[in-house]
């Protein structure tokens, strides 16, 4: 039997999706089923172009080789609308990775919270109120009250640094004394040995 391959480099078979090489596109492959087994071949020549599992209805079979490699992650990046939304994107990339986790996470008074971020970069200044928002982020903390948490620290918090060279020191040397010195020795009374 024959399937179009669709746009998505895909041939549908018993309700279910299996993928074919992306140049196959547009075309007509054959389908060959063997015991549990889907084999696409191309009707001019015959040559093996994909072999899946048979997969339950609804499901799909998708190599990534059919494909040039895996599909990139998506890149959701902030859609700023309002402008308290615009104001906080322009601190920088920062920002804006507190923007999309605080989205992530379902944060739902997120307009009214970076009134407040702003409010802090005001009181605190642009570069704490950046620092904190790196900070955040890395703690994945997405909360207008956990970046004032971390601005009230300030320096109290601990700022991790990459390691620096070893310490040699001069230590003072200590006399040894050897385990013979430690030797409990029966005590001798009037020439009797006391236990």
């Amino acid at each position: 039997m024959l399937r179009k391959v669709d746009r998505l480099s895909c041939i549908r078979y018993g309700s279910a999706r299996y993928s074919v090489p992306t140049r196959l596109i547009g075309t007509t492959v054959t389908v060959v089923v063997d015991h549990d087994a889907i084999i696409l071949l191309e009707p001019a020549t015959g040559v093996v172009v994909a072999e899946h599992e048979l997969v339950a209805p609804g499901g799909t079979s998708i190599l990534d080789e059919h494909y040039d490699g895996p599909r990139p992650a998506p890149s959701r990046g902030p859609r700023p609308k309002t402008t308290v939304e615009k104001q906080f994107c322009d601190l920088g990339a920062d920002a804006q990775a507190f923007l999309v986790g605080a989205a992530a996470i379902g944060n739902t008074r997120l307009g009214s919270e970076l009134e407040i971020l702003l409010a802090l970069g005001a009181a605190h200044g642009e570069a704490a109120l950046v620092a904190a928002l790196h900070r955040a982020v890395a703690f994945r903390r997405f909360r207008a009250a956990d970046v004032r948490s971390i601005l009230a620290a300030g320096i109290g918090t601990p700022q991790p640094r990459p390691a620096g060279d070893a310490l040699i020191l001069d230590l003072p040397v200590a006399p040894t004394r050897s385990l013979d010195a430690y030797r409990i020795t029966p005590a001798v009374a009037d020439g009797e040995v006391i236990p």
